[in-house]
């Protein structure tokens, strides 16, 4: 696998430019947590970003861009999770045209979850942590 996948610029490219810049945002940012991050094209269109598992996913929509974080446990001291508390196995942050990205927010849970990822992924954390 590569590090840099054409796919995900061909998604990218297809999306509202507001959207495009988030997006390259979000892709340089979870690249700069780990020089070992690798993407990919998963469920047909959808870019991952992973090491030893998923980190996160981009999914643009008609008004906002999701941003996927596969980790339920990283901690978000910054609060920047504003969708999927709660949820069993991945939270996201929804970005809105004129929102702004918490560079170094994301980055600390980027960081965080690829540290759950090497440690045999968040279920094997948390199973440990109790």
């Amino acid at each position: 696998m590569t590090k840099i996948d054409p796919r995900v610029d061909d998604y990218i490219e297809a999306l509202p430019e507001w959207q495009q810049v988030l997006a390259r945002q979000v892709r340089d940012i979870v690249h700069g947590a780990d020089t070992d991050v690798t993407e990919t094209i998963k469920r047909s269109i959808q870019p991952y970003f992973v090491l030893d598992g998923n980190i996160c996913a981009l999914l643009g929509t008609k008004d906002h861009l999701n941003v996927f974080i596969y980790d339920p446990i990283a901690p978000d001291p910054h609060k920047i999770i504003n969708q999927g508390h709660g949820n069993a196995t991945a939270r996201s942050i929804q970005l809105y045209k004129g929102d702004s990205i918490n560079k170094k927010a994301l980055l600390y849970m980027f960081k965080a979850v690829i540290a759950n990822n090497r440690a045999g992924g968040w279920r094997e954390v948390a199973k440990h942590a109790n």
